[in-house]
């Protein structure tokens, strides 16, 4: 594997531009994952915008419990602590945007840093070339009646090679470096990550969702796509994907068996979504 320079926090700070988000920062050479590490925190009392980094987990996770390829010193493990920062008359609404701003984020933040233009695929894994190359995992711990608390877990693919994934992960996952060939500052970006996600939650706190939502559109290759939705009971719905709802929810419309006639819309909120070959 390149060698990858190693995660520092005052390498980190230095670069830290953010008003609180990572200003509590924590950083482990080996964790079982930065969310679970996350979680514990937050539900002692710590501060909204504490960051969690480590070098490898032991047992990273993705959605739905999926296993996360973790290898130590190359990528990016870190998972954020947000928290009373919705509006309370509309917090399912709000807290249904967070996992894709802070994949939007993460696009926005790889894209300044190292000019790769990532996209998206609904709702918040990361894609280059069409392969993952990063995702995003939110989740909810239990505060008082006025402090909702979610945990923002990010992994991106930074500067392991290709042939050093799984071989079952190696049609399927990508990594920046494949674009940039020279590895990348994880420290860098992990400060210009946290930057951008401030500035996106922002964003969502004091405007509501009109403007996140433009932007992800614009970001999301899954819009204008034929797909197959896997839902959580196992039914499984062909269509085509053609905008977001207000509340971040997928909005698919089924094939119809008549040309003449146009099936309504379906908001799709909690599936799997598979790119389907035109």
């Amino acid at each position: 594997m390149p060698s990858s320079a190693p995660l520092n926090l005052e390498d980190i700070r230095r670069a830290l531009a953010t008003r609180t988000i990572g200003h509590h920062l924590y950083l482990h050479q080996e964790v079982s994952s930065t969310n679970a590490e996350a979680l514990s925190l937050a539900q002692a009392g710590a501060a909204h915008g504490t960051v969690v980094t480590a070098e490898s987990q032991s047992s990273g996770r993705g959605r739905h419990a999926r296993a996360w390829f973790s290898p130590p010193g190359i990528n990016v493990y870190c998972s954020i602590i947000v928290r009373d920062i919705g509006p309370h008359s509309l917090p399912v609404e709000w807290l249904s945007w967070i996992p894709l701003i802070s994949a939007l984020a993460a696009v926005q933040a790889v894209d300044s840093m190292v000019a790769v233009p990532l996209s998206l695929k609904w709702p918040n894994d990361l894609l280059l070339h069409e392969r993952k190359v990063g995702g995003i995992l939110c989740e909810s711990s239990l505060g008082s009646a006025s402090d909702a608390i979610v945990v923002i877990g990010i992994g991106l693919n930074v500067n392991v090679p290709r042939a050093s994934f799984p071989e079952a992960l190696q049609p399927i996952a990508a990594s920046l470096i494949e674009v940039t060939r020279q590895p990348i500052d994880r420290n860098r970006l992990i400060a210009q990550l946290l930057l951008d996600l401030e500035q996106q939650l922002d964003e969502l706190r004091f405007h509501g969702p009109p403007r996140s939502r433009q932007a992800y559109a614009a970001r999301c290759t899954t819009l204008g796509r034929s797909v197959r939705v896997v839902l959580g009971d196992e039914r499984e719905l062909i269509g085509r994907a053609e905008s977001i709802a207000i509340d971040g929810a997928l909005q698919v419309r089924p094939l119809s068996p008549s040309s003449a006639s146009k099936s309504p819309l379906i908001d799709v909120r909690a599936a799997d979504v598979i790119h389907l070959r035109e």
